[in-house]
């Protein structure tokens, strides 16, 4: 039975996976969405313009802890309803809670079945992470190709405080979240026009290179230590 209730958080997290895609489907949060509601989603802000954050905050990280393909759009529309910073800041509380509910969930069912099941080499893996967790973690927040999904649930199956997790989470998304915030800031004037909106747009080469440049810097302490680990 104790081994068991391990699964539980993991099971609920896959229902209500479920459950979202049975009764309201995966492409509720589109563009053709937000142009049928954007009135009525501008009306709400300014009406309630305290418990539309807070509202948000709770659909990001609902959207983020079962993997609901679209955190992308709701990032942009983070920057479309509120203005910088408060639009990368509740994008951030909301995508950094919602990560470290998956995060957990996930930890308390498979690491102690991984770390028995590891051969060495994962073992010998598994402790290079966790020597270097804050370096190799900002890492795979930090570059586009990574799925932030991918990132919630790989940390889990290595011994990785939660701490750790939601630190590099917040700092590590950060950069790419005012990107994307600032550009959906600009979403209306693309509403109202007939331009086709596209997330090569935003993701410019030189976007992209400044993002894997900030990457490898986040793994010079872990070269550094290398290097002065071999010269010694």
């Amino acid at each position: 039975m104790k081994k068991f209730k391990r699964f539980i958080p993991i099971i609920i997290i896959l229902i209500l996976m479920i459950i979202f895609f049975i009764f309201i489907g995966f492409d509720f949060l589109s563009f053709e969405n937000l142009k049928k509601y954007r009135n009525f989603l501008l009306s709400f802000l300014d009406k309630h313009n305290i418990l539309a954050p807070i509202l948000f905050i709770l659909s990001y990280i609902i959207v983020t802890a079962l993997s609901i393909p679209g955190a992308i759009f709701l990032t942009l529309l983070g920057g479309f309803l509120f203005k910088q910073p408060f639009s990368t800041l509740y994008v951030l509380i909301g995508a950094s809670i919602g990560a470290g509910i998956l995060f957990l969930a996930a930890k308390t069912a498979f690491r102690d079945f991984f770390q028995k099941k590891a051969g060495k080499l994962m073992k010998k893996i598994s402790s290079e992470i966790k020597n270097h967790a804050m370096c190799y973690l900002l890492f795979l927040r930090l570059v586009p190709a990574f799925p932030f999904w991918f990132v919630n649930v790989f940390p889990a199956f290595f011994d990785i405080r939660f701490r750790t997790f939601i630190l590099t989470t917040f700092f590590g998304i950060m950069p790419g979240t005012f990107i994307f915030t600032q550009a959906g800031a600009g979403l209306g004037s693309i509403l109202d026009s007939s331009t086709e909106f596209t997330l090569r747009s935003i993701f410019t080469f030189q976007i992209t290179l400044v993002l894997i440049v900030f990457a490898v810097l986040s793994l010079i302490p872990v070269i550094f230590k290398k290097i002065k680990k071999k010269i010694c």
